[in-house]
């Protein structure tokens, strides 16, 4: 089961991880009072629950070429998108950083 921690503005905000079954879970951290990392996922203590990789998430992955050519050079599978956010986490567009959680 892999996660990522989720950040929003350098604080950490949530941990996204990876089920059985392509399935796939987002909570907050208890006590996070900060800005949601999407307004699709307010700020709650109850986890949210996905039966496919969160949309959300899959906004921030590149596309077309930028995709291919990430592909090819760290070697991903192109239907592993939690591996994919976790190599772009660090850049990507808006105030969101994903690191991979220990």
């Amino acid at each position: 089961m892999r996660k990522a921690e989720i950040y929003q503005q350098e604080t950490l905000a949530g941990l996204l991880e990876e089920l059985d079954g392509n399935r796939y879970r987002f909570v907050y951290m208890t006590g996070y009072s900060g800005e949601p990392v999407s307004l699709a996922l307010p700020v709650r203590e109850a986890p949210y629950e996905f039966n496919q990789f969160p949309s959300v998430f899959e906004g921030l992955l590149p596309e077309g070429l930028q995709l291919e050519a990430m592909l090819r050079q760290y070697k991903i599978d192109k239907k592993d998108m939690f591996q994919q956010l976790l190599t772009v986490g660090q850049d990507v567009v808006g105030a969101l950083t994903i690191k991979e959680a220990a």
